[in-house]
């Protein structure tokens, strides 16, 4: 029996990164004989990310479209004929038996081309409310697995399936690994430990409130587990220069997810698709800063949905450096919320939504 040929596609964040490698997991754990290309954006994280997952891909030209009046907006038309072109040339050579996009500008050409090619074809889009790339390609393939009801407003109903969103195998884990993340981190074990986490590639906002709060942060005696993202990093260990306390740590990326999710006993974060659904796995008691700077303000819409079961507290982007800091120094006082609010996420968690959009992928092959 020949092996089955999957190419998945999506990029840009690790909010599109990472459901594609669960996605890729769990149909290994279906079928045996199964070969992968990934397609990604060339110089997006997806090339360093990907490859660090066991998976080969391959990078196309190409770039959003801005929303704005912007000069890179040029460059747009020849970016996206030549990744048409580069895509043509990939499904030929590699020749796939079915092909999966999980958003991202990146995903785009190739999906269209196999999917007009009559390959077996499927996205899945994480967000309550979709970007323009599966908006687009959702003429095209066969099934759209989504993560939010009512998502026939955006879709064709005829297509949809309800899956949730896929999870990191690593992360569903987590809850083993408590005494490795105190040693992983250099974790003080009788103080509370606060994660901060504002995404793959960081949160502006969230960090200047952590950073200039820092010396009231370290006076309430917690341990700090705090990913920046590459562009605040230096600026943070300034911060955290004068402040020599084990237990309280900047990182750029936080590759071991699941030791810092171990370690946490709350959590400070973004509320994009995939950490919302991470999240409600781990249960941990959590604090949300939507980022305004996304479409249809999702992202605000995600947290509220958290919020109106009670098992999230919200603080918007525009108050953090305000109000953050003293919202957590509450939640750290109040055993009582923390135990609602984390037995209240535990709730909405979803953790098979990998395995039940790889199983959907394969009835397409079929």
């Amino acid at each position: 029996m020949k092996n089955l040929k999957v190419i998945i596609s999506g990029g840009g964040t690790g909010g599109h990164i990472f459901p594609a490698i669960a996605i890729a997991n769990a149909i290994e754990s279906q079928v045996k004989a199964v070969e992968f290309l990934f397609v990604g954006a060339e110089d997006r994280m997806e090339m360093d990310k990907v490859p660090a997952a066991g998976y080969k891909i391959v990078g196309l030209w190409i770039s959003g479209l801005q929303r704005k009046i912007d000069s890179r907006n040029l460059a747009f038309p020849f970016k996206l004929i030549h990744s048409i072109w580069r895509s043509k040339k990939i499904i030929k050579q590699f020749n796939p038996d079915l092909v999966i996009g999980t958003g991202g500008y990146a995903s785009a050409p190739v999906i269209y081309v196999a999917a007009k090619r009559g390959i077996p074809s499927l996205i899945q889009e994480q967000n309550s409310y979709p970007g323009i790339t599966n908006k687009i390609l959702a003429k095209y393939v066969q099934k759209i697995c989504v993560a939010y009801d009512k998502m026939e407003r955006f879709f064709p109903s005829e297509k949809l399936i309800l899956t949730g969103n896929p999870i990191r195998k690593d992360i569903l884990g987590f809850d083993i690994q408590n005494k490795n993340a105190q040693n992983y981190f250099e974790i003080n074990k009788n103080k509370q430990t606060v994660l901060v986490v504002g995404g793959s590639l960081g949160a502006l906002t969230i960090n200047k409130a952590i950073a200039e709060n820092i010396n009231r942060i370290e006076s309430i005696g917690i341990n700090l587990i705090w990913q920046t993202g590459a562009s605040f990093y230096d600026k943070a260990q300034q911060y955290l220069a004068d402040i020599d306390v084990k237990g309280v740590n900047a990182y750029a990326f936080i590759k071991e997810m699941d030791l810092a999710y171990a370690s946490a006993d709350i959590i400070i974060s973004r509320a994009g698709a995939i950490a919302i659904s991470e999240l409600c796995c781990v249960g941990k008691p959590l604090i949300l800063v939507p980022s305004p700077n996304v479409s249809e303000n999702h992202q605000f819409k995600n947290a509220q949905s958290l919020v109106n079961k009670n098992a999230a507290i919200l603080v918007e982007d525009a108050n953090a450096n305000r109000k953050l800091v003293d919202t957590l120094e509450d939640l750290i006082k109040n055993k009582d919320l923390k135990r609602s609010l984390s037995s209240n996420i535990k709730k909405i968690a979803v953790v098979d939504a990998a395995e039940r959009i790889a199983k959907i992928a394969l009835d397409l092959v079929k």
